[in-house]
């Protein structure tokens, strides 16, 4: 199960003795939104895909994951030449009838890029098969945790860097919190001397005028906003810091979404140069933490 933050591009891998024969296996991912597995596998061993999968599956929730397993028989000296595979394909161009209208002269070097004539030294099918699966298992479990180590060191690293781009938005929102009520004296107190002096000494209804300023006020208070915005760092950093057995990444990238609607509600209402300006840089942390988000599974 998946209980750390975990980015989605990660590599590992793993080299081992089964007999005498050497088994690599390589893992690595990129960001997908998906789990997408590409599971390569010896021809001998695809009956071991579906267990393979599986295991991917218990440490994997997001990206395209790309499992290569290799079997090597040690002291195989370079590749080798299938002789009997070649004659095999040489009788079969030579069989197809003149008829066909197919150039059928039979080329050493065509012959040898033809499949399975040229082998790298790997074993044999029949061998591959013999071989006891939980210890190829093994293995690919060595390779996967390998992998998720990386994923997990990579997403620690991108934990950091969220929770210092959140500690300037709280910042940020401390001094816009702080800001908001002087302004809104500001707002009032400007609108008060625009109506005297449109009115130019004629009296005005004071109830009228009370009604005006609430209007105003409700227009640009931006408490509830920043109320909200609290409520979105506060589940921000609990997702970061307790990622549970989901992927993460979605989960924050909803909660960063509205953090973006309360940062752009705020910017409308805040007609005030001090205010635009930390809703600018909110904006602009906010889009960082959301190009890093979607690294994260």
């Amino acid at each position: 199960m998946i209980g750390t933050l975990q980015s989605m591009t990660g590599y590992g891998n793993v080299d081992g003795m089964i007999g005498t024969h050497r088994v690599s296996v390589e893992v690595r991912s990129v960001n997908h939104r998906f789990f997408t597995p590409s599971i390569k596998l010896p021809p001998a061993l695809t009956r071991l895909e579906s267990d393979v999968r599986e295991l991917l599956r218990r440490h994997v929730a997001r990206g395209h994951v790309t499992l290569s397993l290799r079997i090597e028989r040690e002291g195989v000296d370079g590749p080798r030449i299938d002789v009997t595979r070649l004659i095999a394909y040489a009788e079969q161009l030579r069989a197809i009838p003149a008829e066909a209208g197919i150039d059928t002269r039979v080329d050493l070097g065509t012959l040898l890029r033809l499949p399975d004539v040229v082998t790298s030294g790997s074993t044999d099918d029949e061998s591959i098969g013999a071989m006891e699966p939980t210890l190829i298992l093994a293995l690919v479990t060595d390779a996967i945790q390998a992998f998720v180590r990386m994923r997990e060191a990579e997403g620690a690293r991108l934990a950091q860097y969220l929770l210092e781009r959140l500690e300037i938005i709280e910042e940020a929102l401390a001094r816009l919190a702080a800001r908001a009520p002087a302004r809104l004296v500001e707002q009032r107190d400007r609108l008060t001397a625009a109506v005297q002096e449109l009115a130019a000494g004629i009296a005005v209804d004071p109830q009228r005028m009370a009604q005006e300023i609430a209007i105003l006020a409700d227009r640009v208070d931006v408490a509830e906003e920043l109320s909200r915005f609290a409520s979105h760092n506060t589940a921000c950093r609990a997702a970061i810091a307790a990622p549970g057995s989901e992927a993460v990444g979605k989960r924050l990238g909803f909660i960063l979404q509205e953090m973006v609607r309360e940062a752009n509600t705020t910017g409308s209402k805040a007609n005030d140069a001090d205010m635009q300006r930390d809703v600018v840089l909110i904006k602009e942390e906010l889009e960082r933490m959301r190009e890093q988000v979607e690294n994260l599974e």
